[in-house]
């Protein structure tokens, strides 16, 4: 059966209050984001220890980690603020083994100076591709070097966004420290928000055998073109979607989950699906949803 989670930033208190709150929520497993308010998890501030001690606790819980959160701008236009966020990122994968999981998420980057969620038109240059196809093998090196997987996770305003170009770059990779997070809603922008069945099968059709982890949230046309932001401590739990596409929370939009799941559960019957993009509030709700059309469609 597929399993179901949720991102612990949702979650902003102590570790203890953390695992407390999930386990009452009914989560099955986490997706890890590296801030408790009584363990300092910031960047130069991992340690083995720390991991370790983190690891331990969601083990005692029975609450497994299946994967660690360390969404960054890997294409930042200012190149300390670049190498400072790759060099972020390897050291979480360095130290994934050690909370227990190999796999560590971050977005594809975008070179719009004013977020990291935002379009910018050198995205959609060949340039742009190269230079992060660049810096996703050296990551993906340096994670298999390490027992780890860097997993991306494409959105649409990024420069890796549409299926073509997922599958392009791990085509090119094509190297075993890297895979993908699936989130079916991020392939949504304004040209393809009205057509979702045909979307949803053609991510299964190229993209599924490099699936290691899925994300459960909602997609839906937007009444405003900016940035949508709500709950959530870290940007990339509080981001709500922008452009002509608004992301909310799981069962709240247009995309087809009883399709999703199926097609997930096909050669990933035992994947972990990760609910996100909510305020702490709806997670009981949330998680209704999803272990809903899960049971009715018997996966």
């Amino acid at each position: 059966m597929i399993s179901v989670g949720i991102f612990t930033g949702y979650y902003p208190y102590t570790l203890e209050e953390t695992i407390t709150k999930a386990k009452k929520d009914g989560m099955n497993c986490v997706q890890l984001d590296l801030e408790f308010k009584d363990i300092d998890l910031s960047r130069g501030h991992i340690t083995k220890e720390k991991a370790n001690q983190v690891r331990d606790a969601f083990r005692d819980a029975n609450l497994p980690v299946v994967a660690i959160s360390a969404y960054t701008n890997l294409v930042h236009p200012d190149p300390v603020k670049r190498e400072e966020n790759i060099h972020y990122v390897k050291e979480i994968l360095a130290h994934a083994r050690d909370f227990g999981t190999p796999y560590v998420v971050s977005e594809t980057g975008t070179y719009n100076v004013e977020s990291d969620w935002l379009y910018d038109p050198k995205n959609s240059t060949e340039e742009a591709y190269q230079e992060f196809k660049k810096i996703a093998l050296d990551i993906a090196k340096f994670a298999y070097e390490h027992d780890a997987v860097f997993l991306v996770e494409n959105y649409v305003n990024n420069i890796v966004g549409s299926v073509d170009q997922v599958a392009r770059l791990l085509q090119e990779i094509n190297h075993p420290g890297i895979g993908l997070l699936l989130d079916p809603t991020n392939y949504f922008d304004d040209s393809n928000i009205d057509d979702v069945n045909p979307t949803i099968e053609k991510i299964f059709h190229v993209l599924d055998d490099k699936i290691k982890v899925a994300h459960a949230k909602d997609c839906k046309r937007a009444e405003n073109t900016g940035e949508k932001f709500g709950g959530g401590s870290a940007e990339h739990n509080s981001f709500r979607g922008a452009g002509a596409v608004e992301l909310p929370a799981a069962g709240l939009g247009v995309l087809n989950y009883e399709l999703y799941v199926e097609k997930l559960s096909k050669t990933h019957p035992n994947i972990p699906i990760i609910i996100e993009h909510l305020d702490e509030s709806d997670i009981p709700r949330a998680k209704k949803f999803v272990d809903d059309t899960l049971k009715k469609m018997g996966v």
